[in-house]
């Protein structure tokens, strides 16, 4: 049963390693992701799983250990996703195996770069307060089966907690990635509504059509965490809202 939930955005530039000089532009951004990783602790969960975008299609499962780096963002940082023998410590360099299960097969290659950011955050943080792993999902998985996903997450563990990482459109300004579109800004509105308010239907109702063409990378994270929330009575609140890139970035909590 899903007990907790935080979401984070995942741009590399929140590791201020990656971000350099421009660092101080997401503080707020990183200050509210620990406060949001705090509420998972709190919940005292059995299992953590840690779900970002990055699958080339369908759902692809990291193990613990498993490491990912920011090498192609032009630093030499190595992360780590808790440890081989499942318990959440420090991130650090190495390698780890990976092995499928559960709601998709064993992904290859090192950690996508959401699941790299998530592993460093919680790094961050210091977590260590329950087992975890990580599931990256393909940005054009049907929303059911988002939703499935998410199901079969809640139920692993009487007590699961998610990092759901993902970003809103990348289209609120023509220095934008995608360049500036005007359905954005409502698509942000509607996902910031839905993650501050843990309204799961309206996660669901998220069109997977439009949040492709407005590169919401979050749109398939967010509808798995919806999956997993269905039944689980949760309040949620909205601790970040921001574009500064002209991408949207929303951290939210729910317990």
């Amino acid at each position: 049963m899903l007990v907790a939930a935080a979401v984070c955005p995942c741009p590399p530039l929140l590791v201020p390693d990656v971000a350099a000089g421009a660092a101080p532009e997401l503080d707020g951004a990183r200050t509210a992701c620990s406060d949001a990783l705090a509420v998972l602790a709190a919940s005292r969960p059995d299992r953590l799983i840690v779900v970002g975008p990055g699958a080339e299609e369908g759902l692809e499962r990291y193990p613990a250990g498993a490491v990912g780096d920011f090498r192609g963002f032009g630093v030499d940082v190595d992360v780590r996703l808790g440890t081989e023998a499942g318990t959440g410590t420090r991130a650090g360099s190495g390698s780890g195996t990976r092995t499928g299960s559960g709601s998709g097969p064993a992904g290859s290659g090192p950690l996508p770069a959401s699941l790299a950011v998530g592993a460093w955050l919680l790094a961050r943080t210091g977590w260590a307060d329950a087992p975890l792993e990580g599931l990256a999902v393909s940005e054009r998985l049907a929303p059911e089966r988002c939703a499935e996903a998410g199901r079969e997450l809640a139920a692993q563990a009487g007590r699961v907690a998610l990092l759901v990482l993902g970003d809103g459109s990348a289209c609120r300004s023509v220095k934008a990635p995608g360049y500036f579109d005007d359905r954005a800004a409502a698509f942000d509105e509607r996902a910031a509504r839905a993650l501050g308010s843990a309204d799961t239907g309206a996660l669901e109702a998220l069109d997977e059509h439009l949040a492709y063409e407005l590169k919401a990378a979050g749109r398939a994270p967010w509808q798995v965490l919806a999956g997993a929330a269905e039944g689980a009575g949760l309040e949620g609140r909205l601790l970040y809202e921001d574009a500064p890139y002209g991408v949207g970035y929303f951290v939210a909590a729910w317990s």
